[in-house]
């Protein structure tokens, strides 16, 4: 573990990802997170863990590449972010949309 407080780990984890891969993902007990870019594997298993209160299995991250965005004759790059997913065992799942 590296030298990052315990009690900020929860501050690793930014906000689920729904996009239409990821809520196929949930099917494998799969859940897909933007984290902190400077985030490691085992602080973003940590983080989960402490969270949630499940057993992470396994933990894949990714750097998404950054897209041109064009506004008029103004061309810029949308803004660069880590997503990481994480797969639990059988038994644990996060609830995202919680019921009402």
């Amino acid at each position: 573990m590296s030298r990052r407080d315990p009690n900020a780990l929860q501050d690793l984890i930014r906000r689920p990802i729904v996009t239409e891969k990821a809520t196929r993902l949930l099917e494998e007990n799969k859940y897909t997170f933007e984290v902190d870019k400077r985030a490691t594997k085992p602080e973003i298993k940590a983080a989960i863990e402490d969270l949630f209160e499940v057993k992470v299995v396994k933990v894949n991250t990714l750097i998404k590449l950054r897209r041109k965005k064009r506004v008029g004759r103004f061309v810029g790059y949308k803004a660069q972010y880590k997503r990481a997913i994480v797969t639990l065992a059988e038994e644990n799942e996060i609830v995202l949309f919680p019921e009402v």
